[in-house]
């Protein structure tokens, strides 16, 4: 087990803990312990499916595994595994046989792929990609121009670059490459300067500038002019897996803001006694089983439901990273000075509050998931949101099995099909009891369900003006509306499919109650707060999982931290 494997974070004399960490982070390093301790684990084992040798069986048992790491120090959680990762996800949707094993053997061979998307003169705008791959006169492709700002660049033995490969305009211009550095000739390459950074201050962010530089013919990923697409498919699982990965920064959030607190006396006793400091614990707990719940569906759809994820995918990065920021943000106004200073038993926290910002744009920016919705709602509200057709269960039962995932089967959109929205109601529906005994569940499930109801209203015949990026704010405010309604579904069929779960805790309606409560219903507008029996029950139950070293989401998991009773 990896949390055994890399030992307490929070140990002096553990080489892998927080004090290593954090000296790695003052000096703008990955942290190279770390990096040794992965490899000995055979992390990029995780990343590879099993017919190619690799352990990538599951989704949320990769986001679990990743957890382990990102709670100790994101740099290596990005800068080791999920770069890699994001590489190689390209390679399994749309590359030949041969690509894929030779991405597979560097994998397993505890080497680094890295992934080469964006540039900066057009930042989300894939479409305005200058970098081009053309065919030279021998028949090789020529790559010429540049990318910036790519995560292990230099550290790669490969890279996936998305480049124009048709000066025609058009969505068939682009395709993907796998760029073998090994096979390239130096003097038609550079490496630019290091791009410095704020947050993730270790991972080793290049730049490169090619020169007509000659690259077999057959480094192209799929069919030419498929990048976009190829690109859009493998979104839908790195954007759903990375933001939900993020999880375990704000569990050591949520752990150190309670050690201190536990710890600091305040107005003659304990901190974490005053009634205003257990709210923001309790809501920020609540904030990650929320979290959790939505990423956890995402990422069983991608295994049940495929056709689907073209939108679940930019709902759950949409959402969860605003929520996870959010709550950091909220723990460090309980540290107080504390939060930012550099040194001692909480300095982790300043650090992961600088590494988490790129929850919020990294990979994809918030605003360029709501780009991608817009347009997809007036499909879906002719086509899904009225029909009642309700997801399978098996999205939700987290005791049920999950078929291999079918890269193959992913699509660029949904089509206007998708049928976690429409579970929402046929959930509450059939749980009358529920509804009369808990308010908050009554309350806002009320208002999820009448605001579908007035989305497919307002959405059907939308103008197409407001379904591009030239869209008014109120337009914007439709997507987030809608991805409320998506997390609230994810919340009500976890807790109906999982009443048989050994653990109390998932079968009890608190949760339930104060996950809905925590979603924000008014764009802008932060949640209500808890109420003060739900309070109460997340307060109580986060101590329990802290002082008893497991984590902090939906199904608890031992952690390798000591009791925090016995320090």
């Amino acid at each position: 087990m990896l949390e055994k494997h890399l030992g307490d974070p929070r140990d002096p004399g553990n080489p892998l803990g927080f004090r290593q960490i954090l000296a790695a982070d003052e000096r703008a390093e990955m942290f190279a312990a770390g990096e040794r301790a992965l490899d000995e684990y055979g992390l990029n084992a995780e990343f590879v499916p099993p017919e190619y040798g690799g352990r990538l069986t599951r989704l949320d048992d990769l986001i679990e595994i990743m957890r382990s790491v990102y709670r100790r120090d994101p740099c290596l959680g990005l800068g080791y595994g999920a770069s890699s990762f994001i590489a190689a996800v390209n390679i399994w949707t749309a590359g030949s046989e041969e690509q894929r094993r030779h991405v597979a053997g560097l994998l397993l061979d505890n080497r680094k792929v890295s992934v080469a998307y964006h540039e900066l003169a057009h930042g989300n705008d894939m479409a305005g990609t200058e970098f081009e791959a053309m065919p030279g006169p021998d028949g090789r492709l020529l790559l010429n121009g540049r990318k910036e700002v790519v995560t292990n660049l230099q550290r790669s033995d490969a890279v996936v670059m998305f480049a124009r490969t048709d000066r025609r305009p058009g969505s068939r211009s682009h395709s993907q490459i796998l760029v073998d550095k090994a096979g390239l000739p130096e003097d038609r390459m550079a490496y630019l300067p290091r791009f410095p950074s704020v947050g993730m201050r270790g991972v080793q962010l290049g730049g490169i500038e090619f020169h007509d530089c000659p690259l077999p013919a057959d480094s192209i990923v799929g069919r030419p002019g498929q990048g976009l697409e190829t690109a859009l498919k493998a979104f839908q699982i790195t954007r759903t897996t990375l933001v939900a990965m993020f999880n375990g920064m704000l569990d050591t959030g949520l752990r150190t803001t309670v050690r201190h607190l536990s710890a600091r006396r305040l107005y003659g006793r304990p901190a974490i006694d005053l009634p205003e400091v257990r709210s923001v614990l309790a809501a920020t707990h609540a904030d990650l089983l929320l979290c959790d719940a939505f990423a956890t569906v995402g990422a069983r759809a991608l295994h049940l439901v495929p056709a689907e994820t073209g939108i679940y995918a930019q709902a759950v990065k949409y959402f969860i990273s605003k929520i996870l920021m959010d709550a950091m943000h909220r723990l460090s106004t309980l540290l107080g000075a504390h939060f930012y200073i550099r040194e001692g038993e909480h300095a982790i926290f300043q650090k992961l509050l600088r590494d988490i910002q790129p929850a919020g744009f990294g990979h994809a920016a918030r605003a360029a998931c709501q780009m991608s919705l817009l347009p997809q709602l007036p499909l879906l509200a002719r086509r899904s949101w009225s029909s009642g057709q309700a997801a399978p269960e098996e999205l939700f039962r987290l005791d049920a099995e999950l078929p291999p995932l079918p890269f193959d089967r992913l699509a660029v959109t949904a089509g206007g099909r998708e049928r976690l929205s429409s579970s929402l109601a046929a959930g509450l529906e059939a749980e009358p009891a529920l509804l009369l005994e808990h308010p908050v569940i009554r309350r806002v499930g009320r208002h999820l369900t009448d605001d579908l109801r007035d989305l497919t209203a307002a959405c059907a015949h939308l103008p197409a003006a407001e379904l591009s990026v030239a869209a008014g704010s109120a337009s914007y405010d439709l997507t987030h509306r809608y991805v409320n309604v998506l997390a609230g579904a994810a919340c009500v069929g976890l807790w109906r499919a999982n009443q048989n779960h050994p653990d109390p805790f998932l079968r009890d309606p608190a949760w339930l109650a104060a996950t809905l409560a925590r979603i924000p219903l008014r764009p802008g507008n932060p949640p209500e707060r808890l109420p003060q029996n739900l309070e109460q029950r997340l307060f109580d139950e986060l101590i329990h999982r802290h002082e008893a070293s497991t984590s902090l989401g939906l199904v608890r998991r031992s952690l390798a931290d000591h009791n925090p009773k016995e320090n």
